[in-house]
């Protein structure tokens, strides 16, 4: 059996746990909210450590990307540091190769992205995607200043996405975490009010929390490409009349899991260290394993 354990700085209210049998062999795939308790969080990680077969970081990137740049993030490479012996990732690997394949799946499945209005949340947290829909040919408005800092500066272009990060990045990523992003218990409300950026796109993409943090009333005949959806967010979501979800992974008894869920669950079973896997070697798992995504029209 192998056992996969996401420790997660988000709200404890969207854990689950799954048994699974893939390729032959149960997997047990669980999730564990420490409702922003950074403490918490680096307790249950040292518990687990050496315990399981792989760890996931969840609700904290460890790295922010733009281009060939990466910058760690201070608050999450202190909690990882508490892991010695078991493999911890963050889904940063697999958002690279993941995360770009879904774009042109989604094309091969016949979704016309050639000129659509395309929302992204945060690109620098997951800039394969970014990359990916700009060379779909979509008209992108990256929210970073807007989701990130409440700042209303819409950014058009990957060029000053990436100059935009190399001048705040360093910055930034030693702030603390909870400035940047909503933890714990502030996921669990929704501030409406970036709604006019939702109101323009006909895509919405990028991380759900930031997506679900400034949820709009009616999102009629919207599509969203997101991840780490519970039923409750599928409820959310279809009475607020969207046209398509599309998940970057699958079901897994109720719950789209996160990135950083995935890439340790094909880490755990490449049998290898995290730094030892290649971009084809993601993708290859990723077949091995029959990791595909979901799509779900309301």
């Amino acid at each position: 059996m192998k056992q996969i354990v996401s420790i997660s700085l988000g709200s404890s209210k969207r854990n689950h746990r799954a048994t699974l049998e893939i390729l032959g062999e149960e997997v047990v795939i669980e999730r564990i909210g420490t409702d922003g308790d950074r403490k918490k969080a680096a307790g249950l990680l040292r518990e687990l450590d050496g315990k399981v077969d792989a760890l996931g970081l969840g609700g904290i990137d460890l790295y922010l990307v733009a281009g060939q740049r990466r910058y760690q993030i201070r608050d999450a490479q202190k909690l990882a540091a508490v892991v010695k012996k078991t493999p911890i990732l963050d889904g940063s690997g697999l958002k690279h190769t993941l995360e770009r394949r879904v774009v042109h799946f989604l094309q091969e499945q016949g979704l016309q992205l050639q000129e659509k209005k395309v929302l992204m949340t945060a690109a620098v947290d997951r800039f394969g995607m970014a990359e990916a829909l700009t060379e779909a040919g979509c008209r992108m408005v990256y929210g970073d200043f807007i989701f990130a800092l409440g700042i209303p500066l819409p950014l058009t272009s990957l060029r000053a996405l990436r100059f935009a990060a190399r001048m705040l990045l360093p910055i930034l990523s030693q702030l603390p975490f909870e400035l940047l992003y909503p933890t714990g218990k502030k996921q669990e409300s929704i501030d409406p009010r970036f709604s006019g950026y939702y109101e323009e796109a006909d895509l919405i993409a990028g991380d759900f929390i930031l997506i679900n943090k400034y949820l709009p009333s009616d999102l009629k005949g919207k599509i969203i490409l997101t991840n780490t959806v519970t039923l409750e967010d599928l409820q959310n979501l279809s009475q607020r009349r969207i046209k398509t979800l599309i998940t970057t992974t699958p079901d897994f008894q109720g719950r789209s899991f996160g990135t950083n869920v995935m890439e340790a669950l094909l880490v755990a079973f490449s049998g290898r260290r995290p730094e030892e896997l290649t971009a084809e070697d993601y993708l290859y798992y990723l077949e091995k394993l029959e990791i595909k995504p979901r799509i779900i029209n309301f």
